[in-house]
């Protein structure tokens, strides 16, 4: 029982650690356009704070998600890791939007309803790379791939 929690937090580590990274390089790709820069520029937000930030924010969904996965591998309904690490994904970015994506998007000038998309859509992206990566890494560590 001890070696298998030992393992498991092992993985956890991992795959919090990958899909983390994941978010971040997202992030950082999409931080290079010029819509994020008017983004940033609506809710005043620092570009280099915002890196550490997307680090430190994709670390804890990651490991929110791999825990959840590992934990709950066989009661999510589909046979891929990497379906089932999206979908516990999707789920984490629905809870994030509500709580931090919409009230952020109301602090901008302008049009609220456009910011607020243009929040989720780099959300979904982000989120949508930390799934995949941890979905991947999940079939790698099994042996599946």
């Amino acid at each position: 029982m001890v070696q298998k929690k030992m393992g498991q937090s092992k993985e956890v580590t991992i795959l919090t650690v990958a899909g983390g990274l994941g978010f971040w390089a997202a992030n950082f790709a999409i931080s290079l356009t010029p819509i994020a820069a008017e983004y940033r520029d609506a809710l005043s937000i620092s570009y280099y704070p915002m890196l550490l930030e997307a680090l430190f924010g994709g670390l804890i969904i990651g490991f929110c998600v791999s825990y959840f996965l590992l934990r709950f591998f066989d009661q999510i309904p589909t046979p891929a890791p990497i379906s089932k690490s999206v979908i516990l994904t999707f789920i984490v970015l629905i809870i994030a939007t509500f709580m931090i994506g919409s009230p952020s998007s109301f602090s901008a000038t302008g049009n609220v309803l456009r910011y607020f998309l243009i929040g989720t859509t780099f959300n979904v992206l982000r989120f949508l790379a930390l799934g995949i990566v941890i979905g991947y890494l999940v079939d790698r560590l099994n042996g599946s791939v």
